[in-house]
Order: C-alpha cells, then sequence, then structure tokens
C-alpha cells in the first residue's frame, strides 16, 4: 500500500498523510510484533524515522521526565520544602506535587 501511495499519488502532502495514516494503522493493529518485523512489513529500512515512532519517543520521554520529577518529591519535602516550593523548582502544577506528599 506503500509503493502504491508512493507511484499513484502525485500530490506531496496527501501522498505524505497517506503513508503516515498506513503506518499508524499497522503499528497498531500489530502491538506485539517487533520494531524489525513492523519494519519488513512496511517495506521501511528505519522504523524510527516514522511520524509514529517518533511521537511514542517524544510521549516516553515526556512520561520518563515526569516520573522523576514526582519520584523526587518525597526527598525533597524531607528536606523540609513546601509544596509550593517543590513545585515551583520542578514545574508541576501544586495539585500534583500534593497528590504526591498525599500518597507518601
Amino acid at each position: 500500500m506503500i509503493e502504491l501511495a508512493k507511484q499513484q499519488i502525485a500530490n506531496e502532502l496527501i501522498q505524505r498523510e497517506l503513508i503516515q495514516l498506513i503506518e499508524t494503522i499497522i503499528v497498531y493493529k500489530f502491538p506485539h510484533k517487533s520494531r524489525e518485523e513492523i519494519e519488513k512489513m512496511l517495506g521501511l529500512s528505519e522504523l524510527k524515522q516514522t511520524k509514529v515512532y517518533q511521537e511514542a519517543k517524544l510521549e516516553g520521554k515526556l512520561e520518563g521526565k515526569l516520573e522523576g520529577k514526582l519520584e523526587g518529591i518525597p526527598f525533597m519535602l524531607s528536606l523540609g520544602a513546601t509544596v509550593e516550593q517543590i513545585a515551583e523548582a520542578l514545574g508541576l502544577d501544586i495539585e500534583q506535587v500534593k497528590q504526591v506528599a498525599q500518597n507518601n
């Protein structure tokens, strides 16, 4: 399908959007397939270059950063920092900090 899209659709924007849609469907349809298996299915040399992969990678990075910040809250509280100070220092909402503080 990707090859057909490349051959039959002249408009590059529409072609790129259709290819991204196909990639997204394949990735979500086969969540248990490895990156290499999906690359073979799509005829790609690098799945890492697809928009789906890039978005998932960015999302993972953001979640990892948030987790790291949340894990540091109990330590900062033990040092005597206030909820407001922690929220400001970590760039979090006060409610997020309060939630972690209550759970510890």
